[in-house]
């Protein structure tokens, strides 16, 4: 099937799979066209300041409030929220892991979510928790949709097709979608397998961040932004919709397809975006400016500038800074930061971080570059330089992130990580030249 989108970022958008099916000089007709059902999806209060009220108006076949039988509770085991009161008793050190497996045992997306780290309060949205995911097996004949959060996904290996009430999203590795809270959605595969990350935000929606001195062009650009275009299923057959709430989950039955939304307009929407549009800026004299210059998205918090998430990546980019030692410093940060790896090689990390693989860096312990990177970036000719085939991610966040159980157990925790610095020299010697023998 062909994919149709719209572009922008939180626009309002209207879209209509048959003609004259969206209502027109009013959101609630006495009847609506085709006799479908008018229903509003709000994401905001209704009392949200105008620049931040989010809702989309839906024109259905079916009500969403149809259902056979009331919510039976079911258990998914590796899928944690915070408060996780089942945290494992670990020291809150500089951790890394290689890639997790895809099982051999049939695995649906919502079924391979495995929590990683928690932070915050899922009771009173604030706060996130990093998941990985891994499936073999498409969605078929259920859907999924949390109330506690708004999901960014991260695709690593193999593509996903998001089916949502709003429209279908074709999401491959190298582009990332967000799923707003309450939204419906089916996954499908689109290879064999797959593997990702996700970033569960309980708290403010992802929004672009101010570009303060920037100006109006560069990083993430709002036209880049993809939201789908209406399409719908009109099937009479059972159906299951599973859901998270207060970091439970639930199922009920519906006996047809509540994937039926046959129009809608609004800005309450899922959307994509191709992490190879993001246009960096830097230094192109000296120095290495903070990481916050490559922010894509931020979940702002109630304190002004402190981000609940921020959602940073290191793509292909020069290196032009002259007498300078060009990659991250070494750094203690308020920000607890969790970083994954899409394809490539990172910077800082030469050895030991692959793609797949994970590494968390909670608020204030030290981290930066590996000794190996540390010598090749001190001794190397300062010629430009361009990084190329990289692509690394970080979900940070001002909360500390605590290790689920499942993330100290995880086989791919290396236990070696904090080896990777230990061959960092002493090179003071009491002259300003300092001491670089080998």
């Amino acid at each position: 099937m062909t994919v149709e989108y719209m572009t922008g970022f939180g626009n309002n958008f209207e879209t209509e799979a048959l003609p004259g099916a969206l209502p027109q000089g009013q959101n609630s007709p006495q009847k609506c066209p085709y006799g479908l059902y008018a229903e509003q999806l709000s994401g905001s209060p209704f009392t949200a300041p105008k620049t931040s009220n989010e809702r989309s108006w839906l024109y259905r076949i079916r009500p969403s409030v149809k259902q056979s039988g009331d919510y039976t509770p079911v258990d998914h085991a590796f899928w944690k929220s915070a408060p996780n009161t089942s945290m494992a008793k670990m020291s809150p050190g500089q951790r890394r892991w290689d890639p997790v497996a895809v099982p051999d045992e049939a695995t649906t997306f919502v079924q391979g979510v495995r929590t990683m780290t928690t932070a915050g309060d899922v009771f009173t949205q604030v706060g996130m928790a990093t998941h990985v995911y891994v499936a073999n097996k498409s969605m078929e004949k259920e859907v999924f949709f949390s109330a506690d959060s708004e999901l960014l996904i991260v695709p690593q290996q193999g593509s996903l097709r998001f089916a949502t009430e709003l429209g279908v999203l074709e999401v491959a590795p190298g582009e990332i979608c967000v799923i707003p809270r309450g939204v419906l959605f089916m996954v499908e595969l689109l290879d064999a397998s797959a593997r990702g990350y996700i970033c569960e935000n309980y708290g403010a929606r992802f929004t672009l961040p101010e570009r303060g001195p920037i100006g109006a062009n560069c990083m993430a650009n709002p036209r880049d932004f993809k939201a789908p275009v209406a399409a719908f299923h009109d099937l009479d057959e059972e159906w299951t919709v599973s859901f998270k709430w207060c970091g439970e989950f639930f199922e009920t039955t519906i006996p047809h397809c509540p994937l039926d939304v046959v129009a809608w307009h609004g800005n309450y929407v899922p959307y994509k975006y191709d992490l190879s549009t993001y246009s960096p800026v830097g230094a192109i004299l000296f120095d290495h400016p903070d990481p916050s210059i490559f922010t894509v998205m931020t979940a702002p918090s109630g304190e002004a500038g402190t981000a609940n998430i921020d959602f940073v990546i290191f793509p292909d980019r020069w290196l032009v800074a002259e007498h300078s030692f060009r990659p991250p410093w070494y750094h203690r940060n308020i920000m607890s930061e969790f970083m994954g790896l899409i394809h490539g090689q990172y910077d800082a990390k030469e050895e030991g971080f692959v793609p797949g693989g994970m590494s968390l860096h909670n608020m204030m312990l030290p981290h930066g570059p590996d000794a190996t990177g540390f010598e090749k970036a001190s001794r190397m000719d300062l010629e430009p330089q361009k990084l190329e085939g990289t692509m690394a991610f970080m979900f940070e966040t001002r909360f500390p992130q605590l290790l689920t159980s499942y993330a100290v157990e995880l086989p791919t925790l290396q236990d070696n990580y904090l080896g990777c610095w230990e061959p960092l020299k002493k090179r003071f010697n009491g002259t300003l030249e300092g001491d670089w023998s080998e």
